[in-house]
């Protein structure tokens, strides 16, 4: 694949070439000169900045199995209740993606799938943007290939995101974001901003790139000035007449819930009974008892597929606490040279809030220790439900990774 690239210098250019050639092997049909540029630019041109940055990307997307992604059976709460609409193109081709905002219910969202599951779907809609950029920029220019974004916060319960849970999700799909999209976002419209606003987003945009916080512009609520400089660069006859524009769908509704998702309160015979799944005979029970820690050990050999390439395993985690949290981190030590490293930073999570899942690929001859931390407390000791082990990916990718609970072997303590 290939497609317009943007002017760039002399020098410019012999640097996106040497990337090209410094990631060699590693690159696809579907990486060209404009996606290597997405990051080279988000690193300033550095080149061992991007390579890095590039590389471990590659491996994030191999592990989301992205090229696959389309396969995979989204939760109804995802695809029925994750506000969004693509309102067509602006006057460069560029995606105009809208979202009434305040209609996102976290709460109940987080209710019904996981952390894992809500990132990979808007891995899933960003790659299906991206798609659609690309083919409007061999008609439109390079300039085609970046998204606008349109959130309306009207009447925003920013309690919400006070809850944990809600607050760590956000944080986190914003860090995958800026890892794995560079360069994406044309411009961003945040209108009808609630007085508290402020105060969230300025914790926010420490995770954004600088690049990325001068594209977004923020409106209060009651003032329209947003509207001339949207309508500067989108067609008002594309954009939903509730916010100013001229267009409706085809029962004449102004916010056009005909052709998006509008969101809403999730009914509550979508939540996951969190109580059943505890009681899963796959999970282990323990007790960490106060000032101690539980520890697990996962040795991963340099194995082979059936090709004789090496195989790549994932350590996976799913578990829950009752009545307090916990402190969690897993490091690895590199069999060969002693080498220690810190995987997954030792933290508090509020696991008892919720389930805490996840996973991290690793490597060859290297011995992973997953630790759950009560060491600090010495008063409480910590009853914990966990499901660790290591899983393989070699076909179909990383599936929604609770639903493989009950047909994964149960690794004890070690």
């Amino acid at each position: 694949m290939s497609g317009p690239l943007p002017e760039i210098s002399a020098e410019q250019r012999k640097t996106l070439e040497q990337f090209r050639k410094q990631m060699d092997g590693e690159l696809n049909d579907t990486h060209d000169d404009y996606f290597l540029l997405r990051w080279l630019r988000a690193r300033k041109w550095n080149l061992d900045a991007a390579e890095k940055m590039l590389k471990a990307s590659l491996k994030t997307r191999a592990m989301w199995n992205v090229d696959n992604i389309e396969k995979w059976d989204a939760p109804q709460a995802l695809r029925e209740y994750l506000p969004y609409g693509l309102m067509g193109y602006d006057n460069e081709g560029s995606p105009v993606i809208v979202c009434p905002f305040y209609n996102f219910d976290i709460w109940g969202m987080m209710h019904c799938v996981t952390r894992f599951e809500f990132q990979k779907y808007l891995v899933l809609l960003l790659e299906r943007f991206m798609k659609s950029a690309y083919q409007q920029s061999l008609e439109h220019g390079w300039k085609a290939r970046q998204l606008v974004v349109f959130f309306d916060c009207e009447s925003l319960n920013l309690k919400q995101y006070a809850w944990r849970p809600a607050a760590e999700c956000v944080i986190s799909s914003i860090k995958q974001y800026e890892a794995n999209f560079p360069e994406l976002l044309k411009m961003c419209y945040i209108i009808n901003a609630p007085k508290l606003f402020s105060v969230a987003f300025n914790i926010v945009k420490k995770f954004l790139d600088e690049n990325t916080t001068s594209k977004i512009h923020i409106y209060k609520s009651g003032v329209d000035k947003w509207q001339q400089q949207l309508f500067s660069h989108v067609n008002p006859k594309n954009f939903p007449k509730c916010w100013g524009g001229e267009l409706v769908d085809k029962l004449g509704d102004p916010q056009c819930k005909s052709l998006m998702i509008w969101g809403g309160k999730l009914p509550e015979d979508l939540y996951v009974d969190q109580s059943n799944q505890q009681s899963d005979k796959n999970f282990t029970e323990a007790l960490v008892s106060k000032g101690d820690k539980l520890k697990l050990h996962f040795k991963v050999n340099n194995q082979l597929n059936n090709e004789q390439q090496p195989q790549q395993q994932l350590l996976s985690w799913n578990f829950r606490t009752l009545d307090y949290d916990i402190k969690f981190g897993i490091y690895s030590v590199d069999e060969k040279t002693g080498e220690k490293r810190s995987e997954v930073p030792l933290g508090t999570v509020y696991s008892n809030e919720m389930d805490e899942a996840g996973f991290i690929s690793t490597r060859p001859n290297t011995t992973y220790t997953v630790v759950f931390d009560n060491s600090a407390s010495y008063l409480k000791s910590k009853k914990l439900r966990y499901w660790v082990d290591l899983i393989t990916d070699e076909e179909e990718g990383i599936s929604e990774l609770t639903a493989q609970m009950d047909s994964t072997e149960i690794v004890g303590k070690q």
